[in-house]
């Protein structure tokens, strides 16, 4: 898994970059049109990652943003929502302004993504109404760090959320055990 990628820009076109990493090796990223206002021929970057593989091709799309990387993580996971649509997303909107239009549930917002029309749009804010970006940064780190252990582990994140809310421990390992005896009760 390729998770995020650094070096210099030898190839720029809008919405995908040629990096070249210090060991000689050129990677082809896709990105989003925020991500590509921020770059230029010549620059040297790190790219946060996310690697698509298919029977017939992997292809990797890079945010120059942790937030873009989510957002694009989050939608391409939606019925109907692929690695295109998921860019042109992040390439329509910032992440701030995404979760804006979700919490509005504004449809005609959405409906300016290109792909997105009227009822993938209702569809999109009814898979996403209880979607917060920003949810996990009001969170102290050790919380989030049991966050994404608790989620690798298989538990859905708004059962993770709800207990780790009753949660007193205040270290990543204590705070592990006492969700799991919380989460695994309620199941």
């Amino acid at each position: 898994m390729i998770v995020a990628i650094e070096g210099e820009i030898v190839r720029k076109e809008p919405s995908f970059l040629h990096i070249k990493t210090d060991c000689g090796v050129v990677y082809g990223a896709h990105i989003s049109l925020n991500s590509s206002s921020k770059i230029e021929k010549g620059d040297r970057v790190y790219l946060n990652t996310t690697l698509i593989t298919k029977e017939d091709s992997q292809t990797l799309y890079g945010f120059m943003d942790f937030d873009e990387k989510r957002l694009f993580d989050k939608v391409i996971k939606l019925n109907g929502v692929g690695p295109s649509i998921a860019l042109a997303i992040c390439s329509t909107f910032t992440p701030r302004e995404f979760a804006e239009v979700i919490a509005s549930k504004d449809v005609n917002r959405l409906k300016m993504v290109p792909g997105i029309g009227p009822k993938s749009a209702k569809r999109i804010l009814i898979e996403l109404s209880d979607f917060d970006l920003f949810e996990e940064e009001s969170q102290t780190s050790y919380k989030k760090e049991a966050f994404m252990a608790l989620e690798s582990l298989g538990f859905k994140k708004d059962s993770i959320s709800k207990v780790l809310r009753d949660c007193k421990s205040e270290n990543v390992a204590d705070l592990v055990k006492e969700a799991l005896k919380k989460l695994t009760k309620k199941g």
